[in-house]
């Protein structure tokens, strides 16, 4: 499903349009790898005296004068952690706050998905330190303090805030430590002289046996493709202020060569660490990302 982020003013029913894009989603979905939409029943077991009589399949028992319980597909205790990159590159393209925005509701749709399957999930967002750090839990009064707390991302100020992806990576690692599935959504950018980090953040994950997934967020039109109208052009780095002055044909060969190679080893880099890089343009709609996520959910049973 896509939604118009130029029509997305606020997101102050955050709630709604992540269970609207969930629920768009599964509508067109013909075969999910991802058991439990509608909490989906997997097998009996004996009932094991002291457990709760909640699940106890009494028409079995009628049967068969024995007591069983139902198991649910659900029943892994899986543990998310969400990680929304709020640097200042993430507030671009700065009309409509682009690249946060699909962040946000990306992983509010996720958040939402986890909770229905009583999975445990916390958000963590940071720029170049980790600004925010909530709790890993499973129930739907924490869900709604999250969908505030993403609410709130939007009407912060995000002048000049730098990015240190590698840093926070490591960071996350130390912090989790429960294996857990790690999802990241990130421009990731970051100095060049820091670039080499990322990679070392990424691999400290993998290192602690976390499953990890990354959310590349990108406008591709512009920041890949870099197509602009041909025309006298002022640019501005919106993490260090910075002003440039060009013609876009100027330069545009050599920026899309450089960055192409930039995306390509990245991709590398997280194939051999046996991370899924997934390239998540803000023009698309948010079925790559909700199937991403329910592939990696489903490996991870």
């Amino acid at each position: 499903m896509k939604l118009d982020l130029d029509e997305v003013k606020d997101l102050n029913k955050i709630d709604f349009l992540a269970k609207q894009l969930v629920e768009g989603f599964i509508t067109g979905l013909h075969k999910s790898p991802y058991h439990g939409f509608s909490v989906e029943f997997a097998e009996h077991r004996l009932y094991n005296t002291g457990e709760s009589t909640r699940h106890i399949d009494w028409k079995v028992y009628a049967k068969t004068d024995r007591l069983y319980t139902k198991r649910y597909e659900e029943e892994t205790n899986l543990r998310c952690q969400i990680v929304v990159d709020n640097s200042s590159s993430m507030h671009y393209p700065v009309h409509n706050k682009g690249k946060l925005v699909f962040s946000l509701l990306a992983s509010a749709a996720i958040a939402w998905l986890l909770q229905k399957q009583r999975d445990a999930v916390g958000v963590a967002t940071f720029s170049d330190k980790i600004e925010y750090s909530s709790d890993i839990k499973s129930t739907s009064s924490h869900l709604n303090k999250l969908f505030i707390r993403l609410k709130h991302l939007l009407t912060e100020e995000s002048v000049n805030k730098k990015t240190s992806v590698g840093k926070i990576l490591h960071e996350v690692a130390k912090k989790n430590r429960k294996r857990s599935l790690i999802i990241i959504f990130s421009d990731m950018f970051d100095n060049e002289d820091e670039v080499e980090e990322i990679f070392k953040g990424l691999q400290h994950l993998k290192h602690n046996k976390h499953e990890v997934l990354v959310f590349h967020v990108t406008d591709k039109r512009t920041e890949l493709n870099f197509e602009f109208e041909d025309r006298p052009h002022e640019f501005i780095d919106l993490e260090s202020g910075e002003r440039l002055k060009l013609q876009p044909s100027e330069i545009k060969q050599h920026f899309v060569t450089e960055a192409s190679r930039y995306y390509r080893d990245l991709k590398l880099r997280c194939a051999q660490l046996k991370i899924d890089l997934i390239e998540a343009d803000v023009s698309e709609d948010y079925d790559t990302i909700l199937n991403a996520y329910l592939i990696k959910r489903a490996k991870m049973k």
